[in-house]
């Protein structure tokens, strides 16, 4: 399968805890509500509070000051965000190998120009390099990310009906995904 190409202004970088804390009110906020207003079953219901969504933003920067979760994100030419990619490591002795892809979004503006790829691929790469060697995430079925994770050589594990409810509250059917790396 061909992927787009992400525009060359489309700038992904790993961010500090304190860069966590400065986007999380705006951009990264913007973010979710985005994604929650499109559909996206992210782990919200609609309508998403920008407030929330700020919120759940700063807990995160607590994890990624912890060492527990690492975000990217993708700036757009504007210098706004454009799109995000959290990796959360297994807090586990037995998972100290493995970690899971959560929060991929990118803006609806900004899709099409294979910045999911990009932020996957950016994640993956960090993942493999600091000695993680299976990755995991799940997505509601039939979503239009699972094509992107198929594309990108993730492999189905299985599917759970009512997994999770969708941002109207109605339980969709979620699959597993996992991808070995190395």
């Amino acid at each position: 399968m061909e992927k787009p190409l992400a525009r060359a202004a489309d700038r992904v970088e790993r961010l500090t805890p304190d860069e966590v804390r400065a986007h999380a009110p705006a951009g990264l906020a913007a973010l979710l509500v985005d994604a929650v207003d499109g559909g996206a079953s992210v782990g919200f219901l609609a309508p998403l509070e920008a407030t929330e969504a700020a919120a759940w933003w700063s807990r995160v920067a607590e994890e990624t000051e912890e060492g527990v979760r690492d975000v990217w994100a993708a700036h757009g030419p504007d210098g706004g965000l454009t799109g995000v990619v959290t990796l959360v490591r297994a807090g586990t002795a037995n998972g100290r190998h493995r970690g899971e892809i959560a929060r991929l979004l990118v803006h609806r503006s900004a899709r099409g120009r294979g910045l999911g790829y990009r932020l996957l691929a950016t994640a993956e790469a960090h993942a493999a390099a600091t000695g993680l060697t299976l990755l995991v995430l799940d997505t509601q079925t039939d979503s239009p990310a699972e094509r992107l994770y198929r594309g990108a050589g993730w492999t189905a594990a299985g599917t759970i009906p009512d997994f999770a409810a969708d941002p109207a509250g109605v339980p969709r059917p979620t699959t597993l995904y996992y991808k070995r790396l190395g």
